[in-house]
């Protein structure tokens, strides 16, 4: 992931991404296999960073996963630095609003999907989860502002302490609902040699859970770390002139999203796996197979 979240891949053509699918559609090699030959390698990185593994089309260049870096960090540093309520709403309204569309656009792709995945439903619950986490990653400051906490102490937990497990909580709740269909109604599982075998709500719902608790961990350290970073900055010195810290406060965000993103997408794996013994008994009437694969999405 490290190298498929290079932002130079944004700039590939819709006819170079073509050429690729075709060169990995006609190559015997497989992700699992050793690349040995750089163009193959190039290629599976480009498909990783632009086609969607399940439905085979090219994602929209701002929802690829090398666009996710450069679109939110602007967005996690300016709502980390507001001290009005009504403005930190909507700037986590607008960084929701993106995370959101990009975990619908990268979920699993099981055709059933197409059929309710834009539908008023799934619409409305997506509205509805941004709007109330973006709520709740404002209610601190507002309540502070309310009624003018301005201690120390106050000032501690709600401007240091508490964005990071809100923000993650968040984020994890905004994806849980964007994706609910798919565990709702199931996903497509396979089995060693691609076969789907059928639709599972219980690979489904362990797609979902595993990637909110990916995004949970990677903006809630974006958001801890930079803050105990600036703490031992602040505290050792390092920066004396007190204009200099917004800039560095800005390059430890930057440096720790860019750290974490490529940690987060690999926490577990794309091609996820599930034992028989967790699967519906329908699903395993029609197959003897012990462990089936599904695409988690991203």
């Amino acid at each position: 992931w490290a190298d498929a979240l290079d932002p130079l891949l944004l700039l590939k053509s819709s006819n170079e991404i073509k050429k690729t699918k075709l060169l990995i559609q006609t190559n015997e090699k497989t992700l699992s296999e050793p690349i040995q030959k750089n163009q193959t390698r190039q290629a599976f990185l480009l498909s990783l960073s632009s086609i969607h593994p399940d439905t085979d089309k090219i994602i929209p260049v701002l929802f690829r996963p090398p666009a996710f870096m450069p679109i939110t960090l602007p967005l996690v540093i300016v709502s980390s630095v507001q001290r009005q309520a009504r403005h930190s709403f909507f700037w986590q309204f607008v960084f929701h609003t993106y995370t959101a569309a990009f975990t619908l656009i990268n979920g699993n792709g099981t055709s059933k999907a197409e059929e309710y995945s834009l539908q008023q439903k799934q619409l409305f619950l997506g509205l509805g989860a941004i709007s109330y986490s973006a709520c709740v990653g404002a209610l601190p400051l507002a309540f502070m502002n309310r009624y003018t906490l301005q201690s120390p102490l106050m000032h501690l937990v709600v401007r240091k302490l508490l964005p990071a497990p809100l923000l993650g909580l968040t984020s994890a709740f905004t994806v849980t609902m964007v994706r609910s269909p798919e565990f709702e109604n199931g996903i497509e599982v396979m089995d060693r040699n691609g076969r789907v075998i059928g639709v599972s709500k219980k690979a489904g719902e362990k797609a979902v859970m595993e990637t909110a608790l990916s995004r949970a961990v990677l903006f809630g350290t974006t958001f801890f770390l930079p803050e105990v970073l600036m703490y031992f900055v602040h505290r050792a010195r390092f920066v004396r002139n007190p204009r200099a810290l917004g800039p560095v406060r800005m390059f430890v965000v930057m440096s720790v999203l860019a750290g974490m993103l490529p940690v987060s997408f690999s926490m577990f794996p794309q091609c996820g796996e599930i034992k028989r013994a967790d699967l519906e008994p329908e699903i395993l009437s029609s197959t003897e197979e012990t462990e089936f694969f599904y695409n988690r999405g991203i």
